[in-house]
């Protein structure tokens, strides 16, 4: 695990640069413009990407990658323990998220990804994933807003018990404008915004992760994928990859300098 935080200590700017060759944008969108210059790059993968080719992903200038593990109480992404091999072994830091489903029951959700998901110490926190699921064809409803912060401080205290760090929040602007305003503060958020800002979409809520476009391009990968930028410096992100290395509790994703 040393060379790994050595190759991104000494990668910083570089591998911004090399991403700015091979990271694209099928349709981009000028209002998050500022996203592809930002100089730590991922991507979030699940099944739907495919195979993976993770050595030319890292060499286009990816230096991490949330990857899909499970969702609801009954589902186990087809492609999990591929994706996190194939990370693993070209050196990107990797990272595993839940899909939330507010028709189960939150503590078999959280027995279901504490069995899939390894607790491995140098992994970035786990994320919960929490939308509505609009396109669920068994469980498209809402449910109230006291249901669904109480549903989700199960499931993140059972994550962080699983892997010893405290997990971070991914939304978009309606679930977070319904459920999430004001709640979670001591809890850090990766934001979907993929047509401004997110300090435009989210009234008020710092970030650690943006996801910008669900149509990015990235050697190693057939077709479309989420892009992400990380909000702080290359700096910033040896330091948090550093802490992974050498903590097993606690870790979270090293703050930003100056929010973006």
């Amino acid at each position: 695990m040393l060379s790994l935080v050595l190759a991104l200590t000494g990668a910083g700017h570089s591998a911004a640069a090399a991403g700015a060759a091979g990271l694209s944008d099928k349709k981009p969108n000028d209002g998050v413009a500022a996203a592809h210059t930002m100089p730590v790059q991922g991507i979030d993968v699940s099944y739907f990407q495919g195979d993976i080719d993770w050595k030319k992903v890292a060499g286009a200038g990816v230096h991490f990658a949330y990857i899909k593990a499970t969702e609801g109480a009954d589902r186990f992404d087809p492609n999990f323990l591929s994706n996190w091999s194939g990370a693993g072994k070209a050196g990107i830091v990797r990272g595993a998220y839940h899909v939330m489903y507010w028709c189960s029951f939150a503590r078999d959700q959280a027995s279901w990804f504490t069995t899939h998901v390894p607790s491995d110490a140098g992994a970035l926190p786990p994320v919960l994933d929490v939308e509505w699921n609009s396109y669920s064809k068994t469980c498209p409803h809402q449910i109230d807003r006291a249901s669904a912060i109480a549903k989700m401080k199960v499931m993140l205290a059972a994550m962080e018990a699983h892997t010893g760090k405290r997990p971070i929040i991914y939304t978009d602007p309606k679930f977070h404008h319904d459920v999430l305003e004001g709640e979670f503060t001591d809890y850090q958020f990766w934001l979907r915004s993929v047509a401004a800002k997110p300090d435009v979409k989210y009234r008020g809520r710092d970030w650690a992760f943006w996801q910008f476009t669900t149509t990015g391009r990235v050697p190693g990968v057939a077709g479309a994928v989420d892009r992400n930028s990380y909000n702080g410096t290359p700096a910033d992100w040896t330091r948090t990859v550093k802490r992974l290395q050498t903590r097993t509790v606690a870790t979270d994703v090293e703050p930003a300098s100056v929010s973006q």
